[in-house]
C-alpha cells in the first residue's frame, strides 16, 4: 500500500505547475496579474498600480505567464516574472527539446504588430496594468529567450521574427504606444533577427547584446536569450499610464518564446540625463563643469553621492567638477518613496596642442606677408589625425569661445603685418583648446633672380625640357648661409603660401623660357624667394645632304665654321673633311651654348658611263634605238649633244648615221657613240633616167661583209650581192624583168636576218 501511495504523490507532484531540479528554473503559474505586477515586478511605494490584466494561452490548469525563481541556477534573475508563447512552466530547463506548445486557435496581438512592423502574429501572452509614477523616469530589466536562435544550418531560421514589445501611453491619450524594448541608443525593437551571435549561418545582429546560444544544461529550455537588457522612458511625476508588456510567435505557432522580467526590476527613479561618457562620446570636457539637477515638485529632501560617499550637499543641484558615479536620493514629500538617480560623469581632456611661429618673407618690403596658416597644422596638433580643423581667430577670447562669425576667413592666404593669432582645435568630443601662432617677417638679402640653361636633349626640339632642379639649388643657394634648403614653384604666390611645390625633375610650361620661383627654407622659416629663369637652348639637327664623287677624284665636305666643335665619323675634328671613297659621313656639331647637333652627308659614287651596244630596231616603218651602257653615275642621253633625256630609248628614227651621248648629271664624264638606222626602199624604176634605177640598201656598206638575196615570187634567187656592190639593176641574165613584187633576205652577219619585199617598176 505504501508503494502506491509513493507512486500517487509523485503523479500529484508531477502534475502541479512548478520545476524542483536546483541546476534549473523553477516556474509557478498560478499567480494573479495583480499579485505578478505588484509583489513580483515592481514592488515599490514610489507609484501607484492599478487595472491589471493578463490573458495568454490556456493548457487546462497551465498558464502561458507566471513566476520564476533561479531556483539556484546560475540564470542572471534571482526571481522574476515569465511571459511565452507556450506553457509557461515549459521554460525550465533542461535545455532538451523543442518548445512548441501552442496552437492555432490562440491568437497574436494587433499593437505588437505595430509596435515591431509585422503581421500574422499567433500566441499571444499580454500583461498589463496602469501606474502613476512619483518620479520621471521608470526602467525594468529583462532578458528575451526563444527556441528560434538555433544553431543547426537551416536556412530559414533566419527569416524567424519571433519578438515582444513594451508599449507605453498615457492613459486616455489618442498617441500612438510607445516601445521601451529597443536596441540601447537606436529605434530598432529586440527580436531574433536584430539581436543574434556568431555561430549559425544567419547573420550576426547587435552581437553586443547577444547572451549566446544554450547547451541541454541550461537553466531554460530555450536555445538562445539575449544579456540583461533594460527597457525605461522618461515620465511624469503623478500621470497616469498605461503598460503593456506582450510576447508572441510570428507567422506560426512552432518555435516559442519568452520574456523573462527581473524581480523588482521595475523601478522608479529620477532621471539626470544620459551618463557623459567616452565610449558613448559625450564626456564632459577638462576645467568645465556640469550640472546635475535633481529638482521634484513639492517639499523633497535630498542627499547627493559621489562614489557612494555622501557628499553632505542637500539641495535638488549639484555641479560636477570631475569624474566619478553621482547618486542622489530624493525623499518625496511625506511619503516612503525614495527616488534615486544615478550618472556616471567622465571628463576629457582638452586636446594637446603646440604654440608655433610662421616666418614669411616680405618679398615687396612693404611689412607685411602672406602666410598660409594650414602649414603649421601638424605641428598645433602634434600630427593627430582624430582631431578636428584649425579654425584661426585674431582675437584670443573669440577663439576661447569659438565664435565662428570671427574666425579668420581665408586662413590658406592670410595677408598679415607680424603679430599672433590663435588656433582653436577640438577633439571628437567636441572639446577645444587654443594655441597660438607668431606670425614674424624676414628681410634677409638675396638675389633677386639666377638662371639655370639647358639643351633640349630630350630627342624632341620643341623648346621643352624637363629640369633637373636639384642642379639649381647650388646656382640658387651661391653666396647663401649653409643649411639652407631650397623648394620651386610655378608662381610667386605658391611660393609664398606654399602651395604646389614642384617635383625635383620639372618640364616648362612655356617654350625656350620660363621663370619659377626659388623658396629659400630655414627650418620651417621662409629666408627668402628668388626667382628662376629657365631657358631651354635649342639645335636641330642640320638636314641630310647628298654629294656626289666623280671616280679617282675626292669630295670636300664642310659645315659652316661658326660652330665650335666638330668632330667627324672619319675622325677629323676641323669644320670640313676630304673624302675619296663613297659612303656616309656624319659630323657632331656643338654650338656657343654647348648644344650638339648631327648631321649626315649621303656621299654615292659617280663616273663617265661605258656605252657597251646600241640596239637598233630599224627595216621598220617606225625606227627606234636603244643605247646600252654601264656605269655607277646617273646618266643622262642625246643624239645631238644639245637635247638630253633620261631615258636611253629614241624613236621615230629615219634611216641614217647617229652618235648617241651619254652625259653623267654628276658632271663625271660624256661618252659617245656611233650608230647606224637602215631600211630598204620599198620600190625603184630601172629605166635608164639615174633616178632609182638600182635596189639597193643605204649605209649597208658599215656591215662590208653582209649578204643581200633577191627572189621572184617564186623563190627563185635572181640575184645577190654583198654590202659593198651598189645593188641590183632589175636584170637576170641581162635581161629585164617585168614591174612585179619581188622577195629580198639581207643576212647582216650573225647581228640580223631581214625579210621583206618591194616593187619593181617599168
Amino acid at each position: 500500500m505504501g508503494f502506491f501511495r509513493n507512486i500517487f504523490f509523485i503523479f500529484i507532484f508531477s502534475c502541479i505547475s512548478t520545476t524542483t531540479f536546483g541546476q534549473y528554473i523553477t516556474v509557478t503559474d498560478n499567480f494573479t496579474a495583480q499579485d505578478l505586477v505588484e509583489n513580483r515586478l515592481i514592488n515599490s511605494p514610489c507609484a501607484n498600480v492599478s487595472n491589471f490584466s493578463v490573458s495568454g494561452g490556456n493548457f487546462g490548469s497551465q498558464q502561458s505567464f507566471g513566476y520564476f525563481t533561479a531556483n539556484g541556477s546560475n540564470f542572471p534573475f534571482a526571481d522574476g516574472v515569465v511571459l511565452s508563447t507556450g506553457k509557461a512552466v515549459s521554460a525550465s530547463g533542461p535545455n532538451n527539446s523543442i518548445l512548441s506548445d501552442g496552437d492555432t486557435s490562440w491568437s497574436g496581438d494587433d499593437d505588437l504588430e505595430n509596435a515591431l512592423g509585422v503581421s500574422n502574429s499567433i500566441n499571444a501572452t499580454v500583461l498589463e496594468f496602469d501606474f502613476i509614477s512619483l518620479s520621471n523616469k521608470i526602467s525594468f530589466d529583462y532578458i528575451f529567450s526563444s527556441e528560434q536562435y538555433l544553431t543547426d544550418p537551416r536556412s530559414n531560421q533566419c527569416n524567424f521574427t519571433d519578438g515582444f514589445a513594451f508599449l507605453l501611453k498615457e492613459v486616455g491619450s489618442t498617441n500612438a504606444y510607445q516601445n521601451l524594448a529597443l536596441i540601447p541608443n537606436t529605434t530598432i525593437p529586440v527580436r531574433v533577427n536584430t539581436v543574434r551571435g556568431l555561430g549559425t549561418i544567419c547573420p550576426e545582429a547587435n552581437e553586443s547584446y547577444f547572451g549566446g546560444f544554450n547547451g541541454n544544461e541550461h537553466p531554460t529550455n530555450f536555445n538562445g536569450q539575449t544579456t540583461i537588457m533594460q527597457a525605461q522612458a522618461t515620465v511624469i511625476p503623478g500621470k497616469l499610464y498605461h503598460i503593456k508588456l506582450v510576447v508572441a510567435d510570428q507567422g506560426n505557432n512552432l518555435y516559442d518564446s519568452a520574456i523573462f522580467l527581473g524581480g523588482g526590476s521595475f523601478k522608479f527613479e529620477k532621471d539626470l540625463g544620459p551618463d557623459q561618457l567616452i565610449v558613448t562620446n559625450n564626456p564632459v570636457c577638462q576645467n568645465n563643469t556640469f550640472p546635475l539637477d535633481a529638482t521634484e515638485p513639492g517639499t523633497n529632501s535630498y542627499k547627493w553621492f559621489k562614489n557612494d560617499v555622501d557628499t553632505g550637499i542637500t539641495s535638488p543641484t549639484y555641479t560636477v567638477a570631475d569624474a566619478g558615479i553621482y547618486r542622489v536620493e530624493v525623499s518625496l514629500g511625506a511619503t516612503i518613496c525614495k527616488s534615486i538617480g544615478e550618472i556616471t560623469i567622465e571628463f576629457s581632456p582638452l586636446p594637446s596642442l603646440t604654440n608655433t611661429t610662421i616666418v614669411q618673407c616680405d618679398e615687396n618690403k612693404d611689412g607685411s606677408g602672406l602666410f598660409n596658416l594650414s602649414k603649421v597644422t601638424k605641428i598645433i596638433t602634434n600630427n593627430d589625425s582624430n582631431l578636428s580643423n584649425i579654425v584661426y581667430y585674431e582675437e584670443i577670447t573669440d577663439a576661447q569661445n569659438q565664435d565662428a562669425s570671427k574666425a579668420i576667413s581665408n586662413p590658406n592666404t592670410y595677408e598679415s603685418i607680424p603679430k599672433t593669432i590663435y588656433a582653436s582645435v577640438k577633439n571628437t568630443f567636441g572639446c577645444a583648446n587654443v594655441a597660438t601662432i607668431d606670425l614674424k617677417l624676414s628681410n634677409n638679402s638675396v638675389p633677386k633672380s639666377r638662371d639655370l640653361e639647358s639643351c633640349d636633349l630630350d630627342g624632341k626640339i620643341d623648346g621643352f625640357y624637363g629640369f633637373d632642379l636639384n642642379n639649381a639649388t647650388p646656382i640658387v643657394l651661391a653666396g647663401l648661409p649653409s643649411g639652407l634648403v631650397v623648394e620651386y614653384y610655378e608662381t610667386l604666390n605658391d611660393a609664398q603660401l606654399e602651395n604646389n611645390v614642384l617635383p625635383n625633375t620639372y618640364k616648362n610650361t612655356i617654350r625656350y623660357e620660363m621663370r619659377i620661383y626659388a623658396r629659400i627654407v630655414n627650418g620651417s622659416d621662409c629666408y627668402g624667394i628668388i626667382a628662376l629663369d629657365l631657358f631651354v637652348n635649342s639645335f636641330e639637327d642640320l638636314p641630310d645632304e647628298k654629294v656626289q664623287l666623280c671616280e679617282l677624284t675626292s669630295k670636300k665636305l664642310e659645315v659652316d665654321k661658326k660652330y665650335i666643335g666638330f668632330d667627324w665619323s672619319n675622325g677629323s675634328k676641323d669644320f670640313f673633311t676630304e673624302v675619296t671613297t663613297p659612303g656616309i659621313y656624319t659630323v657632331t656639331i656643338t654650338d656657343k651654348n654647348t648644344c650638339v647637333a648631327n648631321k649626315k652627308f649621303i656621299v654615292e659614287g659617280s663616273g663617265k658611263a661605258t656605252i657597251t651596244n646600241i640596239n637598233t630596231n630599224d627595216f621598220q616603218e617606225i625606227n627606234s634605238a636603244t643605247i646600252e651602257f654601264s656605269g655607277s653615275g646617273n646618266y643622262e642621253f642625246s643624239l645631238d649633244r644639245l637635247l638630253y633625256k633620261d631615258s636611253p630609248v629614241f624613236e621615230n628614227l629615219s634611216p641614217g648615221i647617229y652618235t648617241a651621248w651619254v652625259k653623267d648629271k654628276n658632271g663625271c664624264g660624256i661618252t659617245s657613240k656611233k650608230f647606224y638606222v637602215l631600211n630598204y626602199p620599198r620600190y625603184f624604176t630601172p629605166n635608164g633616167d639615174g633616178i632609182n634605177d638600182s635596189w639597193f640598201i643605204k649605209n649597208i656598206n658599215v656591215f662590208p661583209k653582209s649578204e643581200i638575196s633577191i627572189f621572184d615570187r617564186y623563190g627563185k634567187l635572181l640575184y645577190q650581192f654583198s654590202g659593198i656592190n651598189k645593188g641590183w639593176d632589175g636584170k637576170f641574165n641581162s635581161v629585164d624583168l617585168p614591174s612585179s613584187d619581188y622577195w629580198f633576205v639581207i643576212n647582216i652577219g650573225n647581228i640580223k636576218i631581214i625579210k621583206g619585199h618591194f616593187t619593181l617598176k617599168r
